[in-house]
């Protein structure tokens, strides 16, 4: 009964503002790909814009507003709920954890803040949810495809905290299809994101004055400019169709090509006496990393991006092999 009068609150909020003018929220809009997607808004004068996080991003443009939300309390509730938004685009997320973030923070921000944003969006009567997952989805793993596809096994890792919880996000919002047809739903598995002003776990392993390489894999890597990002974010969030689809540039890049492409070498090392020495390192505190981080660097999924273009309508500007040169154009 609650949902109901919530649903119909929402929907006289609408037809009273209803003059081509469209509500979206975004939450973690002071990310770094918030800021992206936020500054592509800002061309389009038919958007009301919430602008959502626990801080306000900065360039905030003339079409939006700032609500202060943290996920992990009631707080979505009662934002959408009293926004009322058309279409939610979800970004908050935990991607690079810092020193002093626990797991349970990881989860409490990336599946549980998911969930509220999905149960308000659901008892608002939002019409599409936006949701940013990650190739990590599929998870690191001997038996991957060389090009993984949409219709691939969710198999993310536990022993990797993001990997893990963005399959959880997964199923919870395959159930949610099921459960909540009404609300379309947009999943983008999003490969490695660069950008000029971007620094994450995988920016910070090219940093190095040698890149690290295990004998017997070549590690591919694909990345998507932060832009192209933004396009597909924004075409979304808009007139895009609903599914999902996998987000990179076309091609990937080995160790060997990046390494070329920065003018360093690559330090090959059999990955039995890399786990050995994570092994010992991480007890003592000379690594955050432990022996499952060799999976990681093993066997790292490479997105098909076929759907993105053929089904979804947009074909990168860059591929990752020019989103890499231009983020080390100026990362150098």
């Amino acid at each position: 009964m609650a949902r109901d009068f919530w649903i119909g609150s929402c929907g006289l909020l609408r037809k009273a503002g209803a003059s081509g003018m469209k509500r979206l929220l975004i939450t973690g809009a002071a990310g770094a790909v918030g800021t992206a997607l936020l500054s592509r808004l800002a061309q389009k004068d038919n958007y009301a814009v919430i602008a959502t996080d626990i801080r306000e991003p900065v360039n905030l443009p003339p079409n939006a507003r700032f609500i202060k939300m943290d996920v992990t309390s009631s707080d979505p509730h009662d934002v959408i709920m009293s926004e009322c938004p058309d279409t939610v685009v979800h970004l908050a997320s935990i991607v690079t954890p810092g020193p002093d973030t626990t797991r349970d923070l990881e989860y409490q921000v990336d599946v549980e803040g998911t969930r509220k944003v999905l149960d308000a969006s659901i008892s608002a009567g939002v019409q599409r949810l936006v949701v940013t997952s990650s190739g990590a989805a599929y998870g690191y793993h001997a038996d991957n495809p060389a090009l993984l596809r949409e219709k691939d096994a969710i198999r993310g890792n536990r022993e990797f905290a993001y990997s893990w919880h963005k399959r959880l996000v997964e199923e919870m919002l395959a159930d949610s299809r099921k459960t909540a047809p009404e609300l379309e739903q947009v999943v983008l598995r999003v490969g490695t994101v660069l950008g000029n002003h971007i620094e994450n776990q995988i920016t910070s392993l090219f940093q190095k004055p040698r890149l690290l390489g295990l004998k017997g894999s070549e590690s591919p890597f694909v990345f998507i400019w932060d832009k192209d990002l933004a396009e597909i974010l924004l075409r979304a969030s808009t007139n895009g169709p609903a599914g999902i689809f996998n987000v990179s540039g076309d091609g990937a890049l080995t160790v060997s090509q990046i390494a070329e492409a920065m003018g360093k070498t690559v330090r090959w090392l059999p990955p039995k006496l890399v786990k050995m020495a994570l092994a010992v390192a991480r007890p003592v505190g000379l690594s955050r990393y432990g022996p499952e981080q060799v999976r990681f660097l093993q066997f790292r999924p490479v997105l098909d991006n076929t759907a993105l273009k053929v089904k979804f309508g947009y074909h990168p500007k860059h591929s990752s092999a020019e989103a890499f040169e231009l983020w080390w154009e100026h990362a150098k």
